[in-house]
């Protein structure tokens, strides 16, 4: 007579007898390459996202420490009531007014398009760079900020300008952008500029001016 340890090798199948030792759920196989997978959900589509993030973030620091679009006085900066007023007679005197960019790019803010005064004041930085090795790298940070269709803060440019960007980042200079920047300041001055001057914040600046005139006298 079988013995019971005999008996249960006896009724396994031929199927479970060649079978190999199980393995728990914890010794599992992993499955294949399931962490290759997200890979395809990098904006570049490429295999290296490990180094892809590390180039964004590079990209990140030296934007911030190299293009600095609102420079602190501009914050700072108190328009008097001439000065706001000026602001209405032409979109030029509030682009050169730093208090008017920074209250004119506050307002963009609320629009979502404040993409397009960064823009254009990274432009007028790069054109104010004297140093060749700096022209270039702030012309590749403005292109991949700005003007790359893989960028989230890319600006509105026709194909016409792109196409003259791309073959002028072969040998970036202090002027590369200069068609583009002029398309942007169109465009903000077309669009953005009238709506600028109905908005709350431009009238309460207004009316700020003659009380406070009258507050000193």
């Amino acid at each position: 007579m079988p013995t019971p340890h005999e008996a249960e090798k006896q009724n396994t199948g031929p199927e479970e007898a060649d079978r190999p030792p199980s393995m728990s759920s914890h010794d599992a196989a992993p499955p294949a390459a399931p962490s290759r997978n997200p890979c395809c959900l990098c904006w570049c589509c490429c295999c290296s996202c490990s180094w892809n993030e590390e180039r964004r973030r590079a990209w990140q620091a030296s934007r911030e420490s190299k293009l600095q679009p609102l420079p602190s006085c501009e914050v700072c900066a108190t328009p008097s009531p001439e000065e706001v007023q000026s602001w209405a007679q032409s979109f030029d005197k509030l682009m050169h007014s730093p208090a008017g960019r920074s209250v004119f790019r506050a307002f963009l803010r609320t629009e979502y398009s404040e993409e397009n005064m960064l823009f254009w004041l990274a432009c007028e930085e790069l054109k104010a760079e004297a140093n060749q090795h700096m022209v270039d790298e702030k012309a590749r940070l403005i292109y991949e900020d700005y003007v790359s269709i893989l960028s989230p803060r890319e600006v509105s440019l026709d194909s016409r300008v792109r196409e003259g960007i791309n073959k002028k980042m072969q040998e970036p200079s202090a002027h590369t952008f200069d068609d583009a920047q002029l398309q942007i300041y169109t465009l903000m001055h077309r669009d953005s500029y009238p709506r600028f001057l109905s908005s709350p914040a431009y009238r309460a600046l207004l009316l700020q001016g003659p009380s406070r005139s009258s507050s000193e006298a």
